[in-house]
């Protein structure tokens, strides 16, 4: 009896600990895609390229929206990418680690690709992590126009309000406030399916727009034009990558449970709810959501609205910065400050850099756009360029991984494929209204990143080649016999195998060293984390010299001092504050040597000189740091 009370105890307790991820994945991961209801609809039967609103093509485009929300989000997504788990965690870039792991073996042409790959998708994200507060923001207060004309000239300034007030606290952090977004977004999918449900109750034939052949016959009687619409249906799926990018803060089950049992019922019952009210009258699609809307409850669900997308534009913020810790940390961007804002929550970061970027873009793009329906036609074409190489990606760890064999992961992603690029080429013919915005921006972020880690590996190359080995380096002070200082002093590195120049400059000029010499290299692994008893590997060598190499994943933050906190040799048991840490600080210079064209090299350099400083970043007390200046041509 005992044992059977204690498993339903467990069993409840686990089942209580499963409801509260799953409320709390509501508000982080379905901001998105949760808000597209405003202004998804619209964009079929509103605006340049609007379709006649016909009982028909209602239908047919309903049909398109409830399978794409089947194919895209619940097959593709919830039940095929996020089986590709990189030790938990999610996102392009964790696809990416997964698929170029050196346990593959792959020419170096086919490994550069899925690199490409992987960070073209990253860099695609920031565009859209710049469009989404837009774009949802000025949805959902554009609501108040629903109600009278007087409202309209204050809807921009409105929104620019409302989205600077979001990112000037971000400094702060979202671990109190973000308590709330999980009940304020469950809020938001039962209003939204109340008021779909009033809509279905005008016009219940709707309901049959969940037979596929609608959506076939809505083709074949418009053919080109149905084509045209897609790049409006696409806006019912945007934030789809946000389920895979944020497994590892909650785990695949929450976030299936909330999208099957709360999101994907919601955003149906709104969905058919704003059809059957176009059926009924054809006037209310210049914004079907909001005339959806009891008049008594209109300024509420403007509200309620307001509040949805601001937690959709906090989830893209924290994606961007979370994105840009993975890149730092795999070596595709420099250093940035990154702030911790919870003493709980390791997720919880503030990347002041981004932060600013993505608020004067998000301005500048609600200034020059001014309505959501402008805004829609260069929102899609990033999330489905990323749709394209998340499915491309995954297919390889269905072949590698999952063992599947050829045919079968062919076939899946094939019909995968052909749904993303459908949605892909009718989002680039709205390149010149407004979708030049994400591919210039990912554009210009994925020179940044792919100049970044070239000039790292060109200024690795100058360095070893002035570099004398380090086991002849050892050899020569063991012969020399130089004076050596008290304490304990600690040279970082990038090769293990060759002398730092710092230490080499120290004893050339200093003619000193101290008694405990650590060379230190830190790596950063394909992987999300590294367990605290695989972090570092010691070697002891000779001559007091130590050499310690520190492993670090993509999604943890260096920290130099607590590293030697960890270290259990008894050689290396000495107080902190005996150590001196010796820095090198290259200058680089442009020149015309093999690597980089000049203005790559120049743009490297620029981007090295305003990078964090490593003090700041490996967390090493500044008043221990001596900084020894280099001098190198690229």
């Amino acid at each position: 009896m005992t044992s059977n009370a204690n498993a339903a105890t467990s069993e409840r307790q686990e089942g209580r600990y499963l409801r509260v991820l799953t409320l709390a994945a509501l508000g982080i991961v379905f901001g998105d895609i949760g808000t597209s209801p405003l202004y998804a609809l619209r964009e079929c039967f509103h605006g340049p390229h609007a379709l006649a609103v016909t009982s028909q093509n209602i239908l047919g485009i309903l049909s398109l929206v409830v399978w794409s929300l089947i194919v895209v989000i619940s097959l593709k997504y919830v039940l095929y990418v996020m089986k590709a788990d990189n030790r938990g965690e999610g996102g392009v870039l964790s696809l990416m680690a997964l698929v170029t792991s050196k346990k593959k073996r792959r020419s170096k042409k086919a490994t550069l690709t899925f690199i490409y790959m992987g960070l073209l998708g990253a860099a695609l994200l920031y565009g859209d992590g710049m469009i989404t507060p837009a774009i949802s923001v000025l949805g959902a207060v554009g609501g108040l126009k629903n109600d009278t004309p007087f409202f309209e000239p204050y809807v921009v300034p409105i929104t620019m309000t409302i989205l600077i007030l979001v990112f000037l606290p971000q400094r702060r952090g979202t671990a109190r406030i973000g308590k709330v977004f999980g009940p304020v977004i469950l809020v938001w999918f039962i209003a939204i399916s109340l008021t779909g449900i009033r809509g279905i109750m005008m016009h219940p034939t709707v309901l049959w727009a969940m037979n596929p052949l609608y959506a076939l016959d809505f083709f074949l009687a418009n053919k080109w034009h149905a084509f045209l619409s897609l790049g409006a249906v696409i806006l019912c799926i945007t934030g789809g990558e946000a389920l895979y990018a944020d497994m590892g803060h909650f785990g695949r089950r929450p976030i299936r449970h909330a999208w099957f049992y709360v999101v994907l019922p919601a955003l149906l019952l709104n969905y058919f709810g704003q059809g059957a009210l176009l059926i009924e009258d054809p006037e209310s699609a210049v914004n079907p959501f909001f005339h959806l809307v009891p008049e008594f409850a209109l300024y509420p669900m403007v509200i309620i609205a307001t509040l949805a997308a601001v937690i959709a534009s906090q989830a893209l913020i924290s994606g961007a910065f979370s994105i840009t810790r993975q890149a730092i940390q795999l070596g595709y961007l420099p250093r940035m400050t990154i702030l911790h804002t919870s003493q709980d929550e390791i997720g919880q970061i503030y990347v002041p850099f981004v932060n600013w970027v993505l608020l004067a873009s998000t301005l500048w793009l609600v200034v020059t756009f001014q309505t959501s329906s402008n805004l829609a036609a260069a929102y899609g074409i990033a999330v489905t360029t990323t749709m394209v190489l998340t499915t491309l990606l995954t297919s390889c760890v269905a072949k590698e991984q999952w063992r599947w064999n050829v045919f079968l992961a062919g076939s899946v992603s094939f019909v995968f494929l052909l749904v993303d690029l459908s949605f892909w080429g009718a989002s680039i013919l709205k390149i010149k209204d407004g979708g030049w915005f994400p591919l210039a921006i990912g554009a210009v972020i994925l020179m940044l990143m792919v100049t970044w880690r070239k000039g790292r590996e060109i200024l690795a190359r100058r360095l070893k080649e002035k570099t004398v080995p380090l086991d002849d380096f050892i050899d020569g002070v063991g012969k020399s016999n130089p004076t050596r200082v008290p304490g304990v002093a600690i040279f970082l590195t990038s090769n293990l195998h060759g002398t730092p120049p710092a230490l080499a400059h120290n004893l050339k000029h200093n003619r000193v060293l101290h008694e405990k010499v650590i060379i230190l290299m830190i790596k950063t692994l394909e992987v999300p984390h590294v367990s605290s008893d695989e972090q570092i590997l010691f070697e002891k060598t000779k001559h007091g010299f130590y050499n310690v190499t520190a492993y670090y994943g993509y999604m943890d933050s260096p920290n130099v001092p607590g590293l030697l906190l960890k270290c259990k040799q008894p050689e290396l048991q000495f107080l902190l504050s005996e150590i001196t840490y010796f820095l090198g600080r290259e200058t680089l210079i442009a020149s015309k040597k093999p690597g980089m064209a000049l203005w790559r090299e120049r743009l490297f350099a620029v981007m090295s000189l305003n990078a964090q400083r490593a003090t700041s970043y490996f967390k090493i007390p500044p008043n221990q740091v001596v900084e020894i200046g280099i001098q190198i041509e690229l």
